[in-house]
Protein backbone atom coordinates (compact mmCIF):
# COMPACT_ATOMS: atom_id res chain seq x y z
CA UNK A 1 0.00 0.00 0.00
CA UNK A 2 1.89 2.74 -0.92
CA UNK A 3 1.22 6.09 1.55
CA UNK A 4 0.78 9.79 0.92
CA UNK A 5 3.98 12.38 1.94
CA UNK A 6 2.65 15.15 0.22
CA UNK A 7 1.33 18.50 2.35
CA UNK A 8 -1.80 18.56 -0.09
CA UNK A 9 -4.19 15.80 0.63
CA UNK A 10 -7.55 16.81 -0.70
CA UNK A 11 -6.78 15.76 -4.17
CA UNK A 12 -9.41 14.07 -6.40
CA UNK A 13 -6.97 11.20 -5.85
CA UNK A 14 -7.76 10.98 -1.97
CA UNK A 15 -11.51 10.69 -2.80
CA UNK A 16 -10.65 7.78 -5.17
CA UNK A 17 -9.25 6.08 -2.64
CA UNK A 18 -6.06 5.82 -4.00
CA UNK A 19 -2.54 7.34 -4.20
CA UNK A 20 -0.31 9.41 -6.65
CA UNK A 21 2.01 11.25 -4.16
CA UNK A 22 5.61 10.81 -3.52
CA UNK A 23 8.15 9.46 -1.21
CA UNK A 24 7.39 11.12 2.73
CA UNK A 25 9.82 13.21 4.12
CA UNK A 26 12.10 12.46 7.33
CA UNK A 27 9.54 14.52 9.82
CA UNK A 28 6.37 16.55 7.91
CA UNK A 29 5.12 19.96 10.37
CA UNK A 30 2.81 22.87 9.16
CA UNK A 31 4.61 25.42 8.26
CA UNK A 32 6.64 27.86 10.46
CA UNK A 33 4.77 26.02 13.02
CA UNK A 34 6.10 22.69 15.67
CA UNK A 35 2.66 21.07 14.75
CA UNK A 36 3.07 17.37 13.46
CA UNK A 37 1.86 16.22 10.20
CA UNK A 38 1.35 12.94 10.33
CA UNK A 39 0.05 10.24 7.64
CA UNK A 40 0.15 6.42 9.04
CA UNK A 41 -1.57 4.78 11.82
CA UNK A 42 1.98 3.94 12.98
CA UNK A 43 3.18 7.39 13.19
CA UNK A 44 0.51 8.73 15.29
CA UNK A 45 1.20 5.24 17.86
CA UNK A 46 4.63 6.44 18.05
CA UNK A 47 4.09 9.95 18.56
CA UNK A 48 1.44 9.13 20.92
CA UNK A 49 3.38 6.38 23.49
CA UNK A 50 5.68 9.02 25.52
CA UNK A 51 2.56 11.17 26.41
CA UNK A 52 0.37 8.01 27.45
CA UNK A 53 3.65 7.08 29.57
CA UNK A 54 4.66 10.90 30.55
CA UNK A 55 0.46 10.96 31.85
CA UNK A 56 0.28 14.08 29.37
CA UNK A 57 -3.47 14.17 28.02
CA UNK A 58 -4.28 14.33 24.61
CA UNK A 59 -7.91 15.92 23.09
CA UNK A 60 -8.77 15.02 19.71
CA UNK A 61 -10.72 17.06 17.00
CA UNK A 62 -12.06 14.62 14.14
CA UNK A 63 -12.55 16.69 10.98
CA UNK A 64 -12.98 16.18 7.33
CA UNK A 65 -11.50 19.27 6.86
CA UNK A 66 -12.55 22.42 5.31
CA UNK A 67 -12.18 24.09 8.38
CA UNK A 68 -14.53 26.94 10.05
CA UNK A 69 -14.75 29.19 13.33
CA UNK A 70 -16.61 25.88 13.94
CA UNK A 71 -13.77 23.26 14.07
CA UNK A 72 -11.45 26.23 15.74
CA UNK A 73 -13.89 26.55 18.45
CA UNK A 74 -13.28 23.08 19.24
CA UNK A 75 -9.44 23.47 18.95
CA UNK A 76 -9.64 25.96 21.55
CA UNK A 77 -11.76 23.95 24.18
CA UNK A 78 -9.47 20.84 23.25
CA UNK A 79 -6.64 23.14 24.10
CA UNK A 80 -7.99 24.47 27.42
CA UNK A 81 -8.43 21.00 28.81
CA UNK A 82 -5.52 19.11 27.19
CA UNK A 83 -1.66 18.57 27.26
CA UNK A 84 -1.75 18.00 23.09
CA UNK A 85 -4.17 18.71 20.68
CA UNK A 86 -4.84 16.35 17.61
CA UNK A 87 -6.67 17.26 14.77
CA UNK A 88 -7.68 14.76 12.44
CA UNK A 89 -8.41 15.68 8.67
CA UNK A 90 -9.90 12.72 6.33
CA UNK A 91 -12.31 12.72 4.09
CA UNK A 92 -14.31 9.63 5.25
CA UNK A 93 -16.17 8.39 1.89
CA UNK A 94 -18.26 6.04 4.30
CA UNK A 95 -19.73 8.61 5.56
CA UNK A 96 -21.47 9.25 2.10
CA UNK A 97 -24.06 7.44 0.72
CA UNK A 98 -24.22 6.24 -3.46
CA UNK A 99 -24.25 9.68 -5.43
CA UNK A 100 -23.53 11.80 -2.48
CA UNK A 101 -21.12 15.04 -2.95
CA UNK A 102 -17.85 13.11 -2.20
CA UNK A 103 -16.71 14.24 -5.34
CA UNK A 104 -17.36 17.66 -5.03
CA UNK A 105 -16.99 17.98 -1.18
CA UNK A 106 -14.79 21.19 -0.44
CA UNK A 107 -10.93 20.33 0.08
CA UNK A 108 -9.09 22.82 1.70
CA UNK A 109 -5.64 21.39 2.69
CA UNK A 110 -3.40 24.52 2.47
CA UNK A 111 -6.15 26.84 3.93
CA UNK A 112 -6.90 24.71 6.85
CA UNK A 113 -3.30 24.22 7.78
CA UNK A 114 -2.74 28.26 7.17
CA UNK A 115 -5.93 28.31 10.15
CA UNK A 116 -4.35 25.69 12.05
CA UNK A 117 -0.89 27.95 12.22
CA UNK A 118 -2.74 31.00 12.80
CA UNK A 119 -4.97 29.53 15.53
CA UNK A 120 -1.60 27.69 17.42
CA UNK A 121 0.11 31.19 17.75
CA UNK A 122 -2.76 32.07 19.59
CA UNK A 123 -3.20 29.70 22.08
CA UNK A 124 0.66 30.14 22.35
CA UNK A 125 -0.19 33.39 23.78
CA UNK A 126 -3.41 32.72 25.60
CA UNK A 127 -1.85 31.93 28.80
CA UNK A 128 -4.96 30.11 30.10
CA UNK A 129 -4.74 26.89 28.21
CA UNK A 130 -3.13 23.66 29.16
CA UNK A 131 -1.75 22.95 25.63
CA UNK A 132 -1.56 23.45 21.91
CA UNK A 133 -1.95 21.78 18.66
CA UNK A 134 0.67 19.33 18.71
CA UNK A 135 -0.34 17.05 15.21
CA UNK A 136 -2.52 16.30 11.97
CA UNK A 137 -3.30 13.22 11.53
CA UNK A 138 -3.95 13.36 7.26
CA UNK A 139 -4.63 9.85 6.21
CA UNK A 140 -5.32 8.43 3.11
CA UNK A 141 -8.48 6.13 2.83
CA UNK A 142 -5.82 2.75 1.82
CA UNK A 143 -5.04 3.68 5.47
CA UNK A 144 -8.01 4.21 7.33
CA UNK A 145 -9.29 0.75 5.56
CA UNK A 146 -6.32 -1.42 5.03
CA UNK A 147 -8.45 -4.45 4.48
CA UNK A 148 -9.88 -2.27 1.15
CA UNK A 149 -12.81 0.36 1.35
CA UNK A 150 -16.08 -1.59 1.64
CA UNK A 151 -17.71 0.76 -0.80
CA UNK A 152 -20.90 2.58 0.24
CA UNK A 153 -24.35 0.68 -0.11
CA UNK A 154 -26.70 -0.23 2.34
CA UNK A 155 -25.58 -4.33 1.46
CA UNK A 156 -21.75 -3.95 1.49
CA UNK A 157 -19.88 -6.11 3.64
CA UNK A 158 -16.89 -5.30 5.56
CA UNK A 159 -15.85 -4.71 9.37
CA UNK A 160 -18.24 -1.77 10.42
CA UNK A 161 -19.52 -0.10 13.86
CA UNK A 162 -23.63 0.17 13.85
CA UNK A 163 -25.16 2.06 16.40
CA UNK A 164 -28.60 1.15 16.83
CA UNK A 165 -31.51 2.22 16.75
CA UNK A 166 -30.63 5.70 17.61
CA UNK A 167 -28.86 5.96 14.41
CA UNK A 168 -32.16 5.12 12.03
CA UNK A 169 -34.27 7.57 12.89
CA UNK A 170 -33.48 11.55 11.25
CA UNK A 171 -30.62 11.58 9.21
CA UNK A 172 -30.12 8.17 9.64
CA UNK A 173 -33.81 7.42 7.85
CA UNK A 174 -32.90 9.04 5.39
CA UNK A 175 -29.22 8.45 4.88
CA UNK A 176 -29.14 4.51 5.87
CA UNK A 177 -25.27 4.64 5.79
CA UNK A 178 -24.13 7.93 7.26
CA UNK A 179 -23.74 7.00 10.74
CA UNK A 180 -22.34 3.57 10.27
CA UNK A 181 -19.70 5.59 8.50
CA UNK A 182 -19.39 8.42 11.12
CA UNK A 183 -19.23 5.28 14.01
CA UNK A 184 -16.87 3.15 12.09
CA UNK A 185 -14.38 5.82 11.44
CA UNK A 186 -14.52 7.59 14.58
CA UNK A 187 -13.71 4.39 16.14
CA UNK A 188 -10.95 3.70 14.34
CA UNK A 189 -9.57 7.30 15.15
CA UNK A 190 -10.32 6.56 18.77
CA UNK A 191 -8.24 3.59 18.71
CA UNK A 192 -5.22 5.26 16.70
CA UNK A 193 -4.82 8.15 18.88
CA UNK A 194 -6.18 7.02 22.09
CA UNK A 195 -7.51 10.40 23.54
CA UNK A 196 -8.31 11.08 27.21
CA UNK A 197 -11.23 13.27 25.42
CA UNK A 198 -12.89 13.89 21.93
CA UNK A 199 -14.61 17.20 20.81
CA UNK A 200 -17.94 17.49 18.71
CA UNK A 201 -20.34 20.31 17.55
CA UNK A 202 -23.77 20.69 18.95
CA UNK A 203 -24.90 21.24 15.59
CA UNK A 204 -24.25 17.39 14.44
CA UNK A 205 -26.48 16.38 17.74
CA UNK A 206 -27.69 13.05 16.32
CA UNK A 207 -23.99 12.84 15.61
CA UNK A 208 -23.11 13.48 19.01
CA UNK A 209 -26.10 11.04 20.38
CA UNK A 210 -23.99 8.15 18.52
CA UNK A 211 -20.73 8.48 19.82
CA UNK A 212 -21.88 8.74 22.87
CA UNK A 213 -23.91 5.70 23.02
CA UNK A 214 -21.10 4.02 20.75
CA UNK A 215 -18.44 4.61 24.05
CA UNK A 216 -20.49 4.01 26.56
CA UNK A 217 -21.67 0.44 24.93
CA UNK A 218 -18.10 -0.47 23.56
CA UNK A 219 -16.14 0.65 27.08
CA UNK A 220 -13.91 3.16 24.61
CA UNK A 221 -11.55 4.93 27.50
CA UNK A 222 -12.41 8.71 26.25
CA UNK A 223 -15.10 11.47 27.25
CA UNK A 224 -16.97 12.79 24.60
CA UNK A 225 -17.29 16.36 24.97
CA UNK A 226 -20.14 18.69 23.01
CA UNK A 227 -19.57 22.23 22.38
CA UNK A 228 -21.92 24.53 21.17
CA UNK A 229 -22.94 25.52 17.98
CA UNK A 230 -21.23 28.13 16.14
CA UNK A 231 -22.98 30.45 14.09
CA UNK A 232 -23.03 33.40 11.53
CA UNK A 233 -23.92 37.01 12.71
CA UNK A 234 -27.24 35.83 10.91
CA UNK A 235 -28.00 32.39 12.73
CA UNK A 236 -27.27 30.20 10.05
CA UNK A 237 -25.35 27.14 11.49
CA UNK A 238 -21.53 26.51 10.38
CA UNK A 239 -20.84 24.05 8.36
CA UNK A 240 -18.22 23.11 5.43
CA UNK A 241 -21.31 22.60 3.19
CA UNK A 242 -22.53 26.18 3.16
CA UNK A 243 -19.88 26.76 0.62
CA UNK A 244 -22.21 25.45 -2.17
CA UNK A 245 -24.78 27.59 -1.01
CA UNK A 246 -23.84 30.81 -2.77
CA UNK A 247 -26.01 33.66 -2.41
CA UNK A 248 -29.10 33.56 -3.24
CA UNK A 249 -29.51 29.81 -1.48
CA UNK A 250 -27.49 31.40 1.50
CA UNK A 251 -30.49 33.52 2.63
CA UNK A 252 -33.25 31.49 2.45
CA UNK A 253 -31.44 28.64 4.31
CA UNK A 254 -32.06 30.56 7.19
CA UNK A 255 -35.39 29.52 6.53
CA UNK A 256 -34.63 26.34 9.22
CA UNK A 257 -33.02 28.03 11.81
CA UNK A 258 -36.04 30.34 11.90
CA UNK A 259 -38.28 27.71 11.96
CA UNK A 260 -37.03 26.11 14.63
CA UNK A 261 -37.11 29.24 16.77
CA UNK A 262 -40.24 29.56 16.18
CA UNK A 263 -40.80 26.01 17.59
CA UNK A 264 -38.53 27.05 20.69
CA UNK A 265 -40.48 30.39 21.60
CA UNK A 266 -43.57 28.32 21.53
CA UNK A 267 -42.66 26.10 24.11
CA UNK A 268 -40.70 28.59 26.14
CA UNK A 269 -43.23 31.50 25.32
CA UNK A 270 -46.57 29.42 25.13
CA UNK A 271 -45.89 26.96 28.35
CA UNK A 272 -46.63 24.34 26.25
CA UNK A 273 -45.24 20.87 25.98
CA UNK A 274 -47.30 19.23 23.17
CA UNK A 275 -45.80 18.04 19.91
CA UNK A 276 -48.51 19.15 17.93
CA UNK A 277 -48.25 22.81 19.55
CA UNK A 278 -43.97 22.81 19.36
CA UNK A 279 -43.91 21.83 15.71
CA UNK A 280 -46.82 23.47 14.02
CA UNK A 281 -44.94 26.47 14.92
CA UNK A 282 -41.86 25.34 13.21
CA UNK A 283 -43.91 24.27 10.23
CA UNK A 284 -45.92 27.10 9.50
CA UNK A 285 -42.47 29.36 9.40
CA UNK A 286 -40.88 26.78 6.99
CA UNK A 287 -44.07 26.88 4.85
CA UNK A 288 -43.97 30.68 5.01
CA UNK A 289 -40.77 31.07 3.26
CA UNK A 290 -41.66 27.82 0.87
CA UNK A 291 -44.98 29.94 -0.45
CA UNK A 292 -42.93 33.27 -0.50
CA UNK A 293 -40.79 31.81 -2.94
CA UNK A 294 -42.96 29.57 -5.14
CA UNK A 295 -44.67 33.49 -5.50
CA UNK A 296 -41.13 34.55 -7.30
CA UNK A 297 -39.86 34.13 -10.70
CA UNK A 298 -37.51 31.13 -11.36
CA UNK A 299 -34.61 33.63 -11.71
CA UNK A 300 -35.37 34.66 -8.55
CA UNK A 301 -36.43 32.53 -6.23
CA UNK A 302 -35.04 29.52 -3.86
CA UNK A 303 -37.06 26.33 -3.31
CA UNK A 304 -36.10 23.51 -0.73
CA UNK A 305 -37.97 20.65 0.58
CA UNK A 306 -38.50 19.52 4.59
CA UNK A 307 -36.99 16.38 5.03
CA UNK A 308 -38.05 16.43 8.62
CA UNK A 309 -38.70 18.87 11.58
CA UNK A 310 -38.34 16.88 15.04
CA UNK A 311 -39.32 16.51 18.37
CA UNK A 312 -37.46 14.09 20.00
CA UNK A 313 -36.17 12.60 23.71
CA UNK A 314 -32.35 13.70 24.15
CA UNK A 315 -31.04 10.30 24.89
CA UNK A 316 -32.40 8.19 22.21
CA UNK A 317 -33.86 10.69 19.62
CA UNK A 318 -37.31 8.96 20.00
CA UNK A 319 -39.81 11.19 18.84
CA UNK A 320 -42.10 12.25 21.53
CA UNK A 321 -45.49 13.38 21.87
CA UNK A 322 -45.29 15.68 24.79
CA UNK A 323 -41.83 16.86 26.32
CA UNK A 324 -40.86 15.82 29.62
CA UNK A 325 -40.52 18.75 31.73
CA UNK A 326 -37.27 16.78 33.46
CA UNK A 327 -35.57 16.29 30.97
CA UNK A 328 -36.19 18.25 27.95
CA UNK A 329 -36.07 17.68 24.14
CA UNK A 330 -33.97 18.12 21.14
CA UNK A 331 -35.85 20.03 18.37
CA UNK A 332 -34.03 19.50 15.10
CA UNK A 333 -34.75 19.61 11.58
CA UNK A 334 -33.22 19.03 7.75
CA UNK A 335 -34.16 20.98 4.80
CA UNK A 336 -32.51 19.70 1.35
CA UNK A 337 -31.70 23.29 -1.04
CA UNK A 338 -32.60 22.88 -4.34
CA UNK A 339 -30.41 23.75 -7.40
CA UNK A 340 -31.26 27.52 -8.14
CA UNK A 341 -33.57 27.13 -11.35
CA UNK A 342 -32.74 30.00 -13.46
CA UNK A 343 -29.44 31.01 -12.58
CA UNK A 344 -28.17 34.89 -13.91
CA UNK A 345 -25.18 35.45 -15.56
CA UNK A 346 -22.89 35.97 -13.00
CA UNK A 347 -24.40 34.75 -10.50
CA UNK A 348 -22.81 33.27 -7.07
CA UNK A 349 -23.64 29.64 -7.31
CA UNK A 350 -21.84 28.10 -4.86
CA UNK A 351 -18.90 25.72 -4.55
CA UNK A 352 -19.32 23.44 -8.06
CA UNK A 353 -21.73 25.53 -9.67
CA UNK A 354 -24.55 25.31 -6.28
CA UNK A 355 -25.37 21.23 -6.25
CA UNK A 356 -28.47 20.35 -3.99
CA UNK A 357 -27.09 21.30 -0.37
CA UNK A 358 -28.89 19.84 2.80
CA UNK A 359 -28.99 21.46 5.89
CA UNK A 360 -29.39 20.33 9.79
CA UNK A 361 -29.71 22.39 12.51
CA UNK A 362 -31.20 21.58 16.20
CA UNK A 363 -32.26 23.84 19.29
CA UNK A 364 -31.94 22.02 22.50
CA UNK A 365 -35.22 22.93 24.84
CA UNK A 366 -34.41 22.62 28.31
CA UNK A 367 -35.76 20.92 31.30
CA UNK A 368 -38.54 22.71 32.90
CA UNK A 369 -39.41 23.32 36.79
CA UNK A 370 -42.24 21.72 37.67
Amino acid sequence: MQRLASSRIGSRATHQFASTRGPRTARETVAATPIRVLRAVEEVRRWRRPHMMNHRSVGLVPTMGALHEGHLALIRAAARENHHVVVSIYVNPAQFGVGEDLASYPVTWDADTAALARLDRELADDGGNLGRISAVFAPTTPEMYPSGFPGQAVDSKGSFVTITPVAEVLEGASRPTFFRGVATVCMKLLNIVQPERVYFGQKDVQQTVVIRRMVQDLMVPAQVVVCPTRREQDGLAMASRNVYLGTRRRQVGLALISALRAAENAYRGGETTRRVAILGAAHAACEAVLGAQRGLKPSERALFEIDYISLADPDSLQEVDTVDLSKGAVLSGALKMLPVEDPQEGEDLGHSDGPPVRLIDNIMLPPKSS
